[in-house]
């Protein structure tokens, strides 16, 4: 089986530091690959340097938006953008360079044979890199909570390097999707498991950046632990229901 055509979707807000290299290492792992920035209005100018590589190079596409309005929106964003284009699959990937370019090919040779591939940190072969025992057990932790809650058999639901096949993003509510951060990740997950899609993990190292500021927050891990709890709690509830009527 073969995927087709492949848009990397690098959403960016004051990243002019890892832009242009990020590009490069992509454009170096797969050449076929297209890349689409989602800038947010950046006020350090990432959004013209963006621009500036669009005009030197084909593959490089930029989708201006107004303000920050964070980064689930911005995926939403690139999806549509995807949709409108005609790319068969959809890249996620940070800017930051803690989702390595040359890992893409591993996701892609795995979304052969399923519908939504994620790179995992949790799965044998899996590794973090550079990040403080805290933080990685913060995220050990939201993912086992995770797992509980929603019943999701996957070990790294929080991250946000994957790769989709389009027409299983066609399927989602993208338009009434307003979650962020570690919680959109898990939000697209789910629903996408939910559907009977094929998702599969395969290992990735995570690196954490080390140019610029992280947009991690105590706000977007409180968000995660919110709607993870309210959402476990509504499909028991609609398990029981069903239980009761069959």
């Amino acid at each position: 089986m073969t995927i087709g055509t492949v848009l990397v979707v690098v959403p960016t807000y004051n990243e002019r530091e890892n832009l242009e290299i990020i590009a490069d290492r992509l454009h170096a792992a797969v050449p076929q690959a297209h890349l689409l920035v989602v800038d947010d209005n950046s006020p350090d100018g990432t959004g013209k340097i963006a621009d500036e590589m669009a005009d030197r190079e084909p593959w490089v596409h930029v989708l201006h938006r107004e303000a920050k309005a964070g980064l689930g929106a911005a995926y939403v964003a690139g999806f549509g953008w995807a949709r409108e284009q005609g790319y068969d699959v959809v890249v996620e990937m940070d800017a930051d360079g803690s989702h390595a370019p040359e890992q893409l090919p591993r996701l892609l040779t795995a979304l052969e044979d399923a519908d939504l591939v994620l790179g995992s940190r949790y799965v044998p072969g899996g590794e973090v890199v550079n990040w403080p025992r805290s933080r990685e057990l913060l995220s050990r932790g939201g993912n086992l909570y995770t797992r509980v809650l929603l019943g999701l058999p996957l070990q790294d639901a929080t991250g946000g390097y994957r790769a989709y096949r389009r027409t299983v993003l066609d399927t989602l509510p993208l338009g009434q999707i307003s979650s962020q951060g570690y919680c959109f990740q898990v939000d697209l997950a789910w629903q996408t498991w939910q559907r009977g899609h094929r998702v599969i993990e395969v290992p990735i190292t995570f690196v954490e950046r080390e140019r610029g500021e992280s947009k991690m927050s105590r706000k977007i891990v409180v968000e995660a632990l919110w709607r993870v709890t309210l959402w476990g709690l509504r499909s028991g509830r609609s398990r029981r229901r069903a239980g009761r009527a069959g």
